[in-house]
């Protein structure tokens, strides 16, 4: 926690000095010199360094934390208050490698999974498929796949909603397009009907799937932690293949993207090649309906490069409406604007002429599908040739906007 103080505290310091370069050009009425221009890009990338070390230190200190629980439920005792490990998570590991090395292709059983708080808000876990004799956990290797799967994907990351389905037939649920709305009415008057406009949304089921192939020598070597390994390589691959159709997706044949689905906010002005001012972040954060924007699920999406637009940007007061500190509970974040989360995506367009560069809103209202969770399977015979075991894994998803009332909305660049 030391080290994660030191590296909060480096990051405070790098955005200051760049808010004094800011601040010292803006007195003087006048834009960056050569010199503070390459200080500003500088310490900029330094932000960005600092953002990326934190989370890989993150990432360490919960992989530290797995092992030391994981050796704690082996002893038999209770690590942080958790309850001891299961028989079938106990011997996982050694069952998973010996089926490897035997060639032994039975299915390892499992307990179906159950309901749980998780990751992202409605996430049910159920029914990882262990065909083929792969033999991996449901309840550490699962966690450790969506893990890395959120960090890899915004969309996941701000909070989107996951529902599982047995099944990958249709799915259809309603979709809101306009609330009901109240009226006075008189003494001994009839009370009139107003109803939601509701419409519906199909859910259907897109394959995702990757192939990793894994030395014979490396399965075997003991201190070789193979199943972290392949947990990450999944989530990574699974999260950037469903990421990208998840922001911009066009939902023929594919998800349909949260940009795809949402509607304008704000458009900016003419003549600056469609970029934002403060105001026009202001004016998309107040376009999203009430509820939702001050919903704890909302939040900003947007590529690297108009992040470092925003950090820039001030009210009309002369505030920074970017602030580095990232409060509890947002990470992945990069930061926040008006009180926000921001994300950042290289999957959303960079700014330009008519181009959807920023997208805010409450992202709990994008749902992801996935049907009967996770299959992963193993080969011995496909990498025979080069005494490699071959692992497959295979997530099906779908995404859609379910609400079109006004939760998400987007800023989009001037036509000229």
């Amino acid at each position: 926690m030391d080290m994660m103080t030191e590296l909060n505290e480096r990051r405070q310091r790098t955005w200051h000095q760049m808010k004094d370069l800011l601040d010292h050009a803006d007195r003087t009425d006048r834009g960056f010199t050569a010199e503070e221009d390459r200080q500003y890009k500088t310490l900029d990338a330094d932000l960005s360094a600092l953002d990326q070390r934190l989370k890989v230190y993150v990432d360490g200190e919960r992989r530290a934390k797995q092992a030391e629980d994981v050796f704690a439920r082996i002893l038999g005792q209770p690590a942080n208050g958790n309850a001891p490990r299961s028989d079938s998570d106990r011997r996982i590991d050694e069952q998973f490698r010996s089926a490897v090395l035997n060639n032994d292709n039975r299915p390892i059983e499992v307990a179906p999974l159950t309901r749980r708080s998780g990751y992202q808000p409605g996430l049910e876990r159920r029914n990882l498929t262990t065909a083929s004799g792969s033999g991996l956990t449901p309840t550490s290797f699962y966690d450790r796949v969506i893990l890395h799967a959120v960090d890899s994907s915004a969309i996941l990351a701000a909070g989107a909603t996951v529902i599982t389905s047995e099944t990958g037939e249709p799915l259809k649920v309603p979709k809101t397009t306009a609330f009901s709305a109240a009226a006075i009415v008189t003494e001994g008057s009839a009370i009139g009907t107003s109803d939601p406009t509701l419409g519906t949304v199909q859910l259907d089921s897109y394959k995702y799937a990757f192939i990793v192939q894994v030395t014979n020598e490396l399965i075997r070597d003991s201190s070789f932690d193979v199943t972290s390994m392949l947990a990450e390589q999944a989530g990574i691959a699974i999260g950037n293949g469903f990421g990208a159709h998840a922001i911009t997706g066009t939902g023929t044949a594919q998800p349909n993207g949260i940009v795809t689905a949402a509607s304008t906010g704000v458009t900016g002005g003419t003549g600056v090649v469609g970029a934002f001012t403060a105001d026009n972040l202001i004016d998309l954060y107040h376009s999203v309906a009430e509820p939702y924007a001050r919903s704890q699920s909302a939040a900003w999406i947007m590529r690297n490069s108009a992040l470092a637009a925003v950090r820039k940007l001030k009210d009309t007061q002369q505030r920074y409406l970017f602030d580095a500190a990232i409060p509890p509970g947002m990470a992945g974040a990069s930061g926040t604007l008006l009180g926000r989360p921001i994300y950042a995506d290289p999957n959303v367009a960079a700014v330009a002429l008519n181009a959807k560069s920023v997208v805010f809103g409450d992202i709990s209202k994008y749902w992801v599908r996935m049907v009967s969770g996770l299959r992963f399977e193993r080969s011995l015979d496909y990498a025979f040739n080069s005494d490699q075991t071959t692992f497959r894994c295979i997530a099906t998803l779908d995404g859609d906007l379910i609400d079109t009332t006004g939760a998400v909305k987007l800023f989009v660049g001037a036509a000229s």
